[in-house]
């Protein structure tokens, strides 16, 4: 199959993360909106144009006292740095279904490299007649390396959030029209 324009049906995916919260539990959530431009082989990505624009007001915790904190300039100040983004510079096949996609990923004006662990899942068709590709991927950042350092010590030791965020994505991907 040949290089094609490939888009996300957004209510098919979604692009979540998880950070431990008090050294003891985790914190999840999720970015509701974010957009996508990918040009790919979806049976052979090594050669793909991935770039994701991810809107940081769309945060979702759960929370809305905590995602508000979240979109301050404690964390994302999505005032002045509303997008995360993330391009493609290198893709290689490390299994018959498995990549590692990696890229410069810019967030809180930082840019730092990221890899990703991405896995085809498999592609069908919709009951509307298209052709549909489905992916997953993981990956973790520090956030302290986009400059991401609000924190709080905790009276028992140790500090209110932890600096490893896990991202995870489930993407359901079809030709462009």
């Amino acid at each position: 199959m040949s290089k094609t324009k490939l888009i996300v049906d957004p209510a098919h995916s979604s692009i979540d993360f998880s950070v431990k919260h008090m050294m003891v539990t985790k914190v999840k959530g999720t970015f509701h909106e974010f957009e996508t431009s990918i040009n790919a082989d979806p049976e052979d990505l090594t050669t793909a144009d991935i770039e994701f624009n991810i809107d940081m007001a769309s945060v979702d915790t759960g929370s809305k006292d905590r995602d508000n904190h979240l979109k301050s300039a404690d964390f994302f100040d999505v005032e002045n740095k509303p997008k995360m983004t993330f391009k493609t510079t290198n893709i290689v096949k490390t299994s018959d279904e498995e990549y590692d996609v990696s890229g410069d990923l810019t967030l809180n004006g930082v840019t730092n490299k990221q890899t990703f662990k991405i896995v085809f899942e498999g592609q069908g068709q919709d009951p509307w007649g298209n052709q549909v590709f489905g992916f997953t991927g993981e990956g973790s950042l520090n956030r302290e390396e986009y400059g991401l350092t609000w924190n709080a010590s905790l009276e028992t030791g140790g500090v209110l959030v932890g600096k490893d965020v896990k991202i995870t994505m489930d993407l359901q991907l079809k030709k462009d029209a």
